[in-house]
């Protein structure tokens, strides 16, 4: 699949208006029929980054907002790699989230829930490519294969 265009608003608050009037109407179904629900909120983690030596996005990132249209083309896309992701509090895999790497280094992260076919999503970025870095260590965690209920 070819990446959508890059997406060219004036400011913050535009994205955001295209945010809310793409996603947040509706879940986005996945290409295998899971139910990503996507709230407001969550254009904070899509669009914002990490100011260096805090744990708060504080910083609008232009990079990030120019993919908000890649969200949904991540999600529906069935050649996705699919992962399974890292639960950073517990220092372990954690099988209900699934990491979507598509366009090379894009990557969209939800939590699946209990009944294996809702979702919420958990972020998105742009991942460092190269030696040792974010995209390596996420290759190098194991297929997400979906459970059967």
């Amino acid at each position: 699949m070819v990446a959508p265009p890059l997406l060219k608003l004036p400011d913050e608050a535009a994205y955001r208006a295209h945010f809310e009037s793409v996603y947040c109407r509706g879940p986005v179904i996945t290409f295998d029929g899971i139910r990503v629900r996507i709230r407001k909120r969550d254009f904070d983690h899509c669009c914002f980054k990490t100011e260096r030596g805090t744990r708060r996005k504080t910083i609008f990132c232009r990079i990030r907002a120019e993919r908000i249209d890649w969200i949904k083309a991540a999600l529906e896309d069935p050649a996705a790699d699919l992962r399974v992701g890292w639960d950073n509090l517990r220092k372990q895999y954690a099988h209900d989230r699934r990491v979507a790497i598509v366009f090379g280094t894009y990557v969209v992260v939800i939590e699946i829930q209990r009944c294996g076919t809702k979702a919420e999503l958990i972020t998105t970025y742009v991942a460092d490519s190269g030696p040792g870095n974010t995209l390596n260590k996420l290759k190098k965690a194991p297929k997400w294969r979906q459970k059967r209920t």
